[in-house]
C-alpha cells in the first residue's frame, strides 16, 4: 500500500513539474521579444525635418546600445513587418545569441545577429543575419509575410541603420531553402561562384517562393540575407534576400 502512496506522489510531482515547464514555455512564447520594444523606447528616435539634407540624421541612439551591449553594431527595420532590431555579432561564440537577448539574458528568443564569417561593415558580397521566428509574430517571424505575393510585391524595402549611415536595401526573393549554412557552402568573394548562385536564386520556381524576375542583381552587387526557421521543418529555412539600392552618409 505504501508503494502505492510512494509511486502515486511520485507521478503528481512529475505532473506539477511537467506542467511547470510547459507554462514557462508558453510565457516565454507568449512574452517573446517584449524587452526589445523597452529598448526601442530608450534609442528610436523620430527624424527631425529640420536636420540639414546633407548631413544624415541616424534615429537610433547607439551609444546607448553599444553601452548596453558592444556587439551591438546595426539596426535592422523592415517596413511594413514588425522587424525592428538590433543587429549584434559575438566576437567569442557565433551560437550565443541563438538563446541570449542582447541584454545577455538567457531567452529562447535570442535576437538578431550576424557570424564571424561576416565582417560587420555589410561591404561583404552576402551579409546572413539570422533570427528565430516566434510563435508570437516577434522577431524575424515576420518574414514568412513574404511568402504572400501581394505583400511580396508591395513591401519590399529593408534599412540597415549604422552609427555613420542608413544603407538602403530593395527584397528580390523570398524562398524556403535547405538548411545548409551559406557562408560555408558557397564562396560569395568568387564572382564566378557567386553569380552562378543567384542564377540559381531567379531560377527558383514553387509554390512558396516569391522571386522577381525584373530586379537586376549581379556578383558586383551586395546583398543582405535574412534568414529564420519554418515551421514544423527542422531542415529548412525560409530565406528573404535584398540588394543595396542606396547609401546615406
Amino acid at each position: 500500500m505504501k508503494k502505492r502512496y510512494v509511486v502515486a506522489g511520485i507521478l503528481a510531482a512529475a505532473g506539477l513539474i511537467c506542467g511547470g515547464i510547459a507554462y514557462y514555455q508558453y510565457y516565454q512564447d507568449a512574452h517573446a521579444g517584449q524587452e526589445y520594444e523597452k529598448i526601442k523606447e530608450k534609442v528610436v528616435t523620430e527624424e527631425s525635418e529640420e536636420t540639414p539634407k546633407s548631413i544624415v540624421e541616424i534615429p537610433i541612439d547607439f551609444q546607448t546600445l553599444q553601452n548596453m551591449n558592444p556587439d551591438i553594431y546595426a539596426w535592422i527595420k523592415v517596413p511594413g513587418t514588425v522587424i525592428d532590431y538590433p543587429i549584434v555579432q559575438s566576437g567569442t561564440d557565433n551560437s550565443y545569441y541563438l538563446n541570449h537577448s542582447v541584454e545577455h539574458d538567457e531567452n529562447k528568443a535570442g535576437a538578431i545577429f550576424t557570424e564571424d564569417y561576416n565582417t560587420k561593415t555589410f561591404e561583404d558580397p552576402n551579409t546572413v543575419i539570422y533570427g528565430h521566428g516566434m510563435a508570437n509574430g516577434s522577431m524575424f517571424d515576420g518574414l514568412h509575410q513574404y511568402m504572400d505575393r501581394d505583400f511580396f510585391d508591395q513591401n519590399k524595402e529593408i534599412i540597415i541603420y549604422m552609427p555613420d549611415k542608413i544603407l538602403h536595401y530593395q527584397i528580390f526573393a523570398a524562398y524556403l531553402y535547405d538548411n545548409r549554412h551559406l557562408l560555408q557552402s558557397f564562396n560569395f568573394d568568387n564572382k564566378d561562384i557567386y553569380q552562378a548562385y543567384l542564377d540559381m536564386v531567379f531560377g527558383i520556381r514553387d509554390m512558396k517562393s516569391n522571386i522577381d524576375t525584373a530586379a537586376s542583381v549581379t556578383a558586383d552587387d551586395k546583398i543582405i540575407t535574412l534568414s529564420t526557421c519554418y515551421a514544423g521543418m527542422d531542415n529548412r529555412r525560409y530565406l528573404v534576400q535584398a540588394v543595396l539600392v542606396s547609401i546615406e552618409q
